[in-house]
């Protein structure tokens, strides 16, 4: 039967058919992202001379199975993170650009973004188990025009099961979720990757009820992360198991949040909203945003034209806008430009001078 099923396909089509049936897949091999410290902690040549604001990756080192492979070679690869700090095991994808394998780059730290996924959220993250919805092309292209930042992008399961829903949040007696994801996952990333020291190279994005947590982990932890892009997102806590705990719900509502971060006078923190004319919640989104966009919370609204409640309309407005966008308030990664110590910033969309104004709604 194998015999046949290769006669045919490279009948129909030679070795790009053949690799097209999937006869030569690599999916699930090992998958390796760029030269990384050992377990011992032990550096690489790479590690030595790192610029300021680099972290090195400080292990231990994850192993990873390929999920996906781009036209572009590049991969995505999954791994499985028993959280310490949560208490809470379970996988997590990473897509790592070109320019991350690049030796002009072997030395930069790399801006990440955290995506998050809609619906269930479990046992996978639909940003990361293929490239089907668009989002690591859509960066991969952004890159090419200009117009994006080569982003990490770091996809976590973000619940604990198939039946609940977690808020992003850790609620009394639950899974800790909220910790899974502002302290387990990064500090996987800051393990495997070279990453900025500052907040300046740290962000989120997701949709849906995975739009709330990214939404929620920007407001919570200004400290650590800047910005997100938040696609069709609740605007309040509603999960069930909350079970009326009132304090609780408020320590993970970004509308306290908001107003405790205005009080604070900052850091600042840049969330671009997007919303489909498709679909409903428009009306909260922009009540939220005429409601706390003062001081330190800058906001952005990218409407998605006949979008839908879908990953694939989300990833067209980040296309459209919202890529550019994030882009300009994060970290550049720097490319060796000789054999000393001259850098310069990777190309990517031109800094913005000034937070990006409430009314840019495109």
């Amino acid at each position: 039967m194998i015999a046949g099923a290769l006669a045919l396909a490279l009948t129909a089509g030679g070795g790009a058919a053949a690799y097209g049936f999937g006869l030569f897949s690599d999916i699930g091999g090992p998958v390796s992202f760029g030269r990384i410290q050992d377990s011992a902690g032990e550096a690489t040549d790479a590690s030595t001379g790192a610029g300021a604001g680099v972290r090195m990756p400080t292990g231990p080192r994850a192993d990873f199975a390929r999920t996906a492979r781009l036209p572009d070679g590049t991969e995505i690869g999954k791994t499985t993170l028993a959280g310490k700090k949560s208490g809470f095991t379970g996988d997590v994808w990473v897509w790592a650009p070109k320019e991350y394998n690049d030796p002009r780059y072997e030395k930069s730290a790399f801006p990440v973004l955290i995506a998050l996924p809609g619906g269930r959220g479990y046992p996978t993250n639909y940003w990361g188990t293929g490239p089907g919805l668009g989002l690591q092309q859509a960066v991969s292209d952004g890159v090419k025009s200009g117009r994006s930042l080569p982003f990490l992008l770091v996809m976590p399961v973000i619940n604990a099961d198939t039946k609940h829903h977690f808020d992003g949040s850790d609620i009394p007696g639950e899974p800790r979720m909220g910790t899974w994801m502002a302290d387990d996952v990064p500090d996987f990333v800051k393990a495997n990757f070279r990453t900025f020291e500052s907040r300046d190279g740290w962000a989120f994005m997701g949709s849906s009820s995975g739009g709330f947590g990214a939404f929620k982990h920007v407001l919570k932890y200004p400290d650590r992360f800047k910005a997100v892009i938040a696609s069709g997102v609740d605007i309040v806590p509603d999960s069930p198991l909350w079970k009326g705990n009132v304090a609780a719900m408020d320590e993970n509502n970004p509308e306290k949040l908001a107003e405790k971060l205005i009080k604070a006078g900052g850091p600042d923190v840049y969330i671009n909203f997007q919303i489909g004319t498709k679909e409903s919640g428009r009306d909260k989104t922009e009540k939220f945003m005429r409601d706390y966009t003062r001081g330190p919370v800058h906001t952005r609204l990218q409407v998605i034209q006949d979008g839908e409640h879908n990953g694939k309309s989300y990833v067209r407005g980040m296309r459209e806008g919202s890529l550019e966008w994030i882009s300009k308030v994060l970290l550049p990664p720097s490319a060796a430009t000789g054999p000393g110590t001259s850098t310069t910033a990777a190309s990517g969309p031109t800094p913005a001078p000034a937070p990006v104004p409430a009314s840019a709604a495109r």
